[in-house]
């Protein structure tokens, strides 16, 4: 099924008031994690569910309820369901995005004001918090509809939509309102969905679009040990007593090698190898070492080998450290010896990897190194949050569906990969639903999400509206 060329040509024709819009959404400062802006996150909610209605959207504002941020109880922002469509003859397909942003001040580093839309036009680039993760996404499927509705097309697909406010502070709610509203069969809004697509992540490169089948998981760890009633100052103490943090560099070092080598037994063991099929997946990806020495500014990769270091993002787990609380930090020498003090770390983790199966490994590990110190110091370690590793299967429908888009959209086929990141509510909606789930970005590697200058290109987020709705019509037109 061909897309038709009247909507091709009407996002083109529109795609200035489309870039308008998404100006309208990058002006309002839906912090999530900072109690000052939830208002801001409330109107976000509310400009978006508008926007939806008027392109003939059935939503629901879904009550949350409440929790605690910074010893403030504050409402959560609600959840936006919304459908559109109901002929049995045609695949319902599940859209999936979030309208909070993380925090941004001038002062932070901006070259402009964050939550004002600056159009580069010698550049293209569309600059402001929020114009890739994840308001231009958002709207792109905004676009899709609207180009519909104003020519009178029908849409090749139903349409079901989840967009949450609190994605960027961990999503709470969300999960328990998935598994709500699957558990209600046919009352529910998730209901007969085929499948899920989720534009909530970008190419690896600015060159080449890419399709999303895998995440890694988390478990992060914070480490305490403590001694002393207070801290002492070490010209007294010093070599007389235990020292929480001579004990507690001693274990972070014991954690692993500095070519990233997992030291705690049986973490890598659960991991089998990769198969000639899978590495080939990698060797025929548009990403080379120049490319990650480019992104991180130094040519410190782990290795030359383009395939190992993809690889030790994308499908094996790593272990970082993260910081030390608790320690003297500032300019100047104090000679201070902590009475206590936190190590962070965390471990990524992929399939068929566990927080439940890593963390007693994990545990057991420290315990028995801390014993070897014969300290007489104390330990506590703590297990601060977690997730779970998603794998899809890639040669399903739905993203040979997405491939052929792609194709068609941008003239050439698309990488498949795997990301070192987590977006938890993918496993969520695999499981509850038990459908497929594609990531399909609309932004490139370079765009910035969480940092200063956050940015999405003009042409990624005109191209990438076409790339949705032909993933729709894509969908629409296979007969499995």
């Amino acid at each position: 099924m061909a897309t038709p060329t009247q909507f091709l040509k009407f996002v083109d024709d529109n795609a200035g008031k489309f870039i308008k819009r998404l100006g309208e959404a990058v002006a309002i400062p839906s912090v999530s994690g900072d109690g000052v802006y939830r208002p801001d996150v409330f109107r976000m909610s509310a400009w978006l569910d508008g926007q939806l209605k008027s392109l003939g959207v059935t939503t629901k504002l879904v009550d949350l309820g409440k929790h605690v941020m910074d010893g403030q109880e504050l409402p959560l922002p609600p959840a936006i369901l919304g459908r559109i469509g109901d002929d049995p003859k045609k695949k319902t397909v599940l859209v999936y995005g979030h309208y909070d942003v993380q925090p941004a001040q001038k002062s932070d580093g901006w070259d402009t004001e964050p939550f004002t839309l600056v159009v580069d036009e010698k550049t293209g680039k569309l600059i402001g918090r929020g114009s890739t993760d994840d308001k231009g996404p958002i709207l792109g499927w905004l676009n899709v509809l609207e180009a519909h509705k104003t020519l009178g097309l029908e849409l090749p697909v139903n349409m079901r939509f989840c967009f949450e406010g609190m994605e960027e502070n961990g999503s709470e709610g969300l999960d328990d309102l998935i598994k709500a509203e699957t558990a209600k069969g046919k009352e529910g809004w998730f209901d007969g969905v085929d499948c899920v697509c989720i534009s909530d992540n970008y190419w690896l490169n600015s060159r080449t679009p890419c399709l999303t089948y895998g995440l890694r998981g988390l478990v992060y760890f914070k480490l305490t040990i403590s001694g002393p009633a207070r801290d002492l100052h070490s010209g007294v103490f010093g070599r007389m007593v235990h020292e929480p943090m001579t004990d507690l560099i001693t274990i972070m070092s014991k954690l692993v090698t500095p070519d990233g080598t997992i030291l705690i037994p049986g973490v890598e063991d659960l991991v089998p190898s990769a198969q000639d099929d899978e590495i080939a997946i990698y060797e025929k990806l548009d990403y080379s070492v120049k490319d990650i020495e480019d992104a991180v500014g130094a040519p410190i990769t782990l290795s030359q080998d383009k395939v190992s270091v993809i690889m030790g993002r994308m499908r094996m787990p790593s272990l970082s450290l993260h910081g030390i609380e608790g320690a003297f930090y500032g300019p100047g020498a104090k000679t201070v010896i902590p009475a206590s003090v936190s190590g962070k770390f965390s471990i990524r983790i992929v399939p068929p990897q566990t927080p439940d199966a890593i963390e007693p490994l994990v545990v057991s590990y420290v315990e028995q190194e801390f014993a070897k110190l014969n300290t007489k110091n104390k330990l506590k370690i703590e297990n601060l949050h977690d997730g779970r590793p998603w794998l899809a299967d890639h040669k399903h429908w739905n993203y040979e569906a997405a491939i052929r888009a792609t194709e068609a959209v941008y003239k050439r086929a698309p990488d498949l990969t795997r990301e070192g990141g987590s977006i938890p509510v993918t496993l969520t909606f695999a499981e509850s639903l038990g459908v497929n789930v594609l990531l399909l970005p609309m932004g490139r590697g370079d765009d910035g999400a969480h940092s200063t200058n956050e940015k999405i290109d003009r042409s990624n987020f005109i191209e990438g509206s076409k790339l949705l709705g032909t993933y729709l019509y894509e969908v629409g037109a296979i007969k499995a």
